[in-house]
């Protein structure tokens, strides 16, 4: 066998477990495993197929057709997504065999972890067709379902019933046996028929409804209480300031001790607006407004001096 496939095959009556792991391309060996499938029922697991190619679509569907040609009726089990892809796509991949069990694929977006939910065909009833809800084994919360829903169960609205449930049942349970570990395969599950229930309503398409969780986007800072009567959409609210949080007397109001600040600038025409702090609040307290006009008074008075002193210069060297 290829390092990329491989086929193991059991028997047990007339019924032969066939399963086939790894990738299907133009490398398979899938005419080699013909003859070592008598008539009667194939039961094929493709739950360890990772991919399939066009060239790997052709061969099978040869393939099915040959054991068919001899008497021998496929019923696929445990389909994994990249089958049911390929079971939507092409026309007769599943030939006169039937579908009885395929792989889900969930994504938790809160963990960053995928998991595959083994469904029952049987168990999905009616279309239209929902995911079953299956929740995130690290957060417990419900995870996403990681495709379309009306594309990918669209080949249930064909799929057809099989004779002798029950001896399939019995050479699955003795012959399948739990699948391999593997470092690449995701997380897989089995779901019972009564756990089998749909997402909540209301949830977008492809995405069953789970609780609602923080955006993984970071957002923006919010500073004080949001939400605050008038406060600008997008914007951050920022609490009054009082003595509470200045840790002195406000000097925006009347007991402040310095009044009402002087209008400065085209800005003091409009209103504050509600919920938003009016320019120069945040900086910390004002107590030191009065020092800066002192200052600032000191240092126009000298920049005249220093303008009328250039000025006697300059006639003095004029009239030389």
């Amino acid at each position: 066998m290829s390092h990329k496939f491989n086929a193991t095959i059991q028997h047990r009556d007339d019924v032969s477990y066939v399963k086939l792991a790894g990738v299907i391309d133009e490398d398979n060996e899938l005419a080699n495993i013909v003859e070592r499938i008598p008539r009667g029922t194939a039961v094929i697991d493709l739950g360890e197929i990772e991919r399939i190619n066009s060239c790997g679509v052709r061969d099978w569907v040869n393939w099915l057709s040959r054991l068919e040609a001899q008497g021998t009726r496929a019923i696929l089990v445990e389909c994994s997504p990249a089958i049911v892809a390929q079971i939507n796509l092409v026309n007769n991949f599943t030939g006169t065999g039937v579908v009885k069990s395929f792989f889900v694929p969930y994504f938790c977006p809160e963990c960053d972890e995928e998991k595959v939910l083994l469904v029952e065909t049987s168990d999905m009833g009616p279309p239209p067709h929902e995911p079953p809800m299956c929740r995130c084994d690290e957060c417990d919360l419900v995870m996403d379902f990681d495709d379309m829903p009306d594309s990918y169960f669209a080949f249930l609205s064909n799929s057809r019933k099989y004779a002798e449930a029950e001896k399939v049942s019995g050479a699955i349970r003795d012959m399948g046996g739990p699948s391999e570990p593997s470092d690449k395969a995701r997380v897989r599950s089995r779901v019972s028929s009564p756990a089998i229930a749909p997402s909540p309503k209301g949830a977008p398409p492809g995405l069953p409804g789970r609780p609602s969780a923080p955006n993984r986007l970071s957002a923006p800072p919010s500073y004080g209480a949001p939400g605050a009567a008038g406060a600008r959409p997008g914007l951050p609210s920022f609490p009054p300031r009082g003595p509470s949080n200045l840790g002195g007397p406000n000097p925006m109001s009347n007991g402040g001790g310095l009044g009402p600040l002087p209008p400065s600038g085209p800005m003091s025409s409009a209103p504050a607006t509600a919920g938003m702090a009016p320019l120069g609040m945040g900086m910390g307290p004002l107590q030191g407004a009065a020092p800066a006009r002192r200052g600032n008074a000191t240092i126009y008075t000298l920049v005249g001096v220093l303008v009328v002193a250039i000025g006697v210069l300059g006639y003095l060297l004029l009239t030389r």
